[in-house]
């Protein structure tokens, strides 16, 4: 559905952000893309939503290049920013100078998110909060039926039971044709939603797994003492939070937050594994 081929990028010439980036993104998937600040998350989505040009590389979205901005592409790409601008109209007039750019958009659907977000219908765009904005065109975003959802930190600014609304809303959401991508550093935030885990980190992707390859090769457990077996631990009240090999088919749940900073400080020991 989406393949990048050695993708180089950098907002500088003579500093890329991306070397030789490769990846592949396939439908019926909900992947989560982590990586610290600066590591490049929302560049690599601006690149795949046509936004900015790489300097070299190729890539495929739904059988185009994004960086041409056919409309046959662009209405099929749902990108919803972390920074964005609404005008001061109504919730309708602005559902009517958009939705006509996506031949599929579903307005009872959109109705129906609008409830489940507790947004009242006739409101006006510059009378809402900045959390009830965000729901408001994650809500329109998923309405256009696009193939390929773009989001950017879409949790910010969503308060504790808006973000559990957003997670019940996403997992609906995902269909067999559907590929949705989002980009995060509140790891915690996508637990029990994405099913595989991209990372970035030094100009390329330290780590591309799913969630049950992941907890295949890694258990994620509470120990007294480290040993030598451990990849990665943090200290915790009753010993350290740990990863270790999957030596005995344990079952454990995905740590996202736990994962993350042992790619970040531990890969030369996760890459064997993983390779």
């Amino acid at each position: 559905m989406i393949t990048i081929n050695n993708l180089n990028f950098g907002y500088n010439k003579k500093k890329l952000l991306f070397k030789d980036l490769s990846m592949q993104l396939s439908a019926g998937h909900i992947y989560g893309l982590l990586g610290k600040n600066g590591a490049g998350k929302s560049t690599l989505l601006k690149n795949l939503a046509g936004l900015v040009y790489a300097q070299s590389g190729k890539m495929d979205v739904l059988g185009f290049d994004p960086a041409k901005r056919q409309p046959a592409l662009l209405s099929q790409i749902c990108f919803i920013p972390e920074e964005f601008y609404l005008p001061a109209v109504k919730i309708d007039a602005y559902v009517k100078a958009n939705a006509a750019f996506y031949p599929n958009f579903d307005h009872t659907y959109f109705a129906n998110l609008l409830a489940e977000f507790d947004i009242p219908a006739g409101q006006k765009l510059i009378d809402m909060s900045y959390g009830q904005k965000k729901k408001l065109i994650i809500a329109f975003g998923l309405a256009t039926q696009a193939k390929f959802v773009i989001m950017d930190e879409p949790t910010n600014g969503l308060d504790i039971p808006s973000k559990a609304q957003f997670r019940k809303i996403m997992a609906s959401a995902l269909t067999e044709d559907r590929c949705i991508i989002i980009s995060t550093h509140q790891v915690r935030d996508l637990d029990n939603l994405i099913d595989t885990v991209i990372m970035l980190d030094e100009n390329s992707v330290a780590l591309k797994a799913s969630v049950e390859e992941i907890t295949n090769k890694l258990c994620f457990k509470r120990v007294k003492e480290i040993d030598d077996t451990i990849i990665y631990a943090e200290p915790s009240l009753s010993g350290y939070n740990a990863v270790v090999p999957n030596f005995h088919d344990e079952d454990s749940k995905l740590d996202l937050e736990l994962l993350f900073n042992a790619v970040l400080t531990q890969k030369n020991k996760l890459k064997p594994i993983f390779n």
